[in-house]
């Protein structure tokens, strides 16, 4: 295996929004809060595991509604039911 190719497998994919950034917009929201270090990662994190959550009722609702695309009113929908059972 060549160098090239073995420097290609080992580049991480780019995040979108830096590290520093959502520490940011963190303390832009809540100054008075004193952040652990992995904490922007946790929320990183707890938005995709939404995302993916969001994408599964919206697929779920296309499909009761014999839909092979899902459209806008599935994932406003399904938006709804997930914020509702995330309250409590």
């Amino acid at each position: 295996m060549c160098l090239k190719t073995a420097i290609a497998k080992k580049r991480r994919m780019k995040r979108t929004a830096p590290r520093s950034t959502l520490r940011k917009i963190i303390k832009k929201h809540k100054p008075q809060l004193r952040l652990a270090a992995n904490a922007d990662l946790l929320v990183h994190l707890n938005f995709l595991l939404f995302l993916h959550r969001l994408a599964e009722e919206a697929r779920t609702n296309a499909f009761e509604n014999k839909s092979k695309i899902i459209k806008p009113e599935h994932t406003i929908s399904a938006a709804k039911v997930i914020l509702k059972k995330s309250r409590g």
